[in-house]
């Protein structure tokens, strides 16, 4: 039987003051795959998401990643061990602009005490694994490179620890039609070479047919559909139904 990397059951989220934005999400995520959430936005997908690395804390149920429970943590050194565990991507990169690629990428190890050498070393590796010469990049800044430069810079920068599971949020919407089919092909790669727990938000039905193995659609905060990738374009599910003929009238045109 397959294991759960990440573990939702029953979870519900409403904030203060609010409407409820997920309702009572079951969900088990395998370890070393990787699953894509689909749905329009504000169907509750980001929300979901940052529950795994406890940015977001679930009003009801609970949120386990390999067994461990980390919904209701509240603790400061408990909550930097658990991100610490967990690669984290978003559109905008978050680099810090003052700080060299070397350097930004190099940033979670020298927080967690390694040697600059040692960090220094793990930084090549990990630029160039997601496909940029460290040599060529390790001295410029953030602003000094493209878009999709900069988003591998964001990824080597979330695997620096070599974390169980990774985060996605969007990485690649900001980026253009090129960059982001170039960016697709090299994370595909990627995952395929570090088997982590992946799971990746998007509004792209393409995008998760290719990087994932599995995709639940959401709508209104709640899953309206669970499937291998494989079976999507077939499926008679009405919601999906609804993406795949998006993208084939795209196609079509």
């Amino acid at each position: 039987m397959p294991t759960a990397g990440v573990e939702f059951a029953k979870v519900s989220y409403k904030p203060a003051g609010g409407s409820l934005i997920l309702r009572e999400i079951s969900l088990v995520l395998e370890e070393g795959a990787c699953t894509a959430l689909l749905g329009r936005s504000g169907s509750g997908k980001t929300t979901l998401l940052r529950m795994v690395n406890a940015l977001v804390q679930p009003t009801s149920g609970v949120v386990t990643v390999h067994g461990e429970r980390v919904s209701g943590i509240h603790d400061e050194t408990a909550l930097i061990a658990l991100r610490r565990g967990i690669g984290y991507v978003i559109q905008e990169t978050g680099l810090f602009p003052h700080m060299t690629i070397e350097r930004n990428a190099a940033l979670a190890l020298e927080l967690a005490g390694l040697p600059h050498q040692e960090s220094s070393r793990r930084a090549r590796e990990l630029l160039e694994l997601a496909g940029l010469e460290f040599e060529a990049v390790r001295e410029r800044y953030p602003w000094q490179l493209s878009g999709g430069q900069r988003q591998r810079v964001g990824l080597a920068r979330a695997l620096a620890l070599d974390p169980r599971v990774l985060l996605m949020d969007e990485p690649f919407g900001a980026l253009d039609p090129l960059t982001r089919a170039e960016m697709q092909t090299m994370l595909k790669r990627l995952l395929d070479q570090i088997k982590k727990t992946v799971l990746i938000v998007t509004h792209d039905l393409e995008e998760a047919l290719y990087l994932a193995d599995r995709i639940v659609f959401l709508a209104e905060g709640e899953i309206v559909a669970d499937m291998p990738s494989a079976e999507v374009v077939s499926s008679g599910n009405s919601h999906v139904r609804s993406y795949v003929e998006a993208v084939r009238r795209t196609e079509g045109r």
